[in-house]
């Protein structure tokens, strides 16, 4: 897969924070992917919107990465 941005969210109500990417294929321009690299980069989302995936993440109480997180 290509991209041409992502994020990286994250749930971190685990004691090991649970990582997901969010992707914009630039091939597919009104496809936002997100991907779980745990399971080998499974696509476990696709949304046409930026803020729609963002909204899916967020029902699911992950929150976007900025920087070095720490407790």
């Amino acid at each position: 897969m290509t991209y041409d941005w992502y994020e990286v969210w994250t749930d971190e109500a685990t004691p090991i924070p649970y990582v997901l990417l969010l992707l914009h294929d630039p091939g597919r321009p009104d496809c936002m992917v997100v991907v779980d690299p745990k399971e080998g980069d499974k696509v476990i989302f696709t949304a046409p919107t930026y803020e729609e995936a963002k909204l899916w993440l967020l029902e699911d109480e992950f929150t976007l990465a900025d920087g070095r997180i720490s407790e």
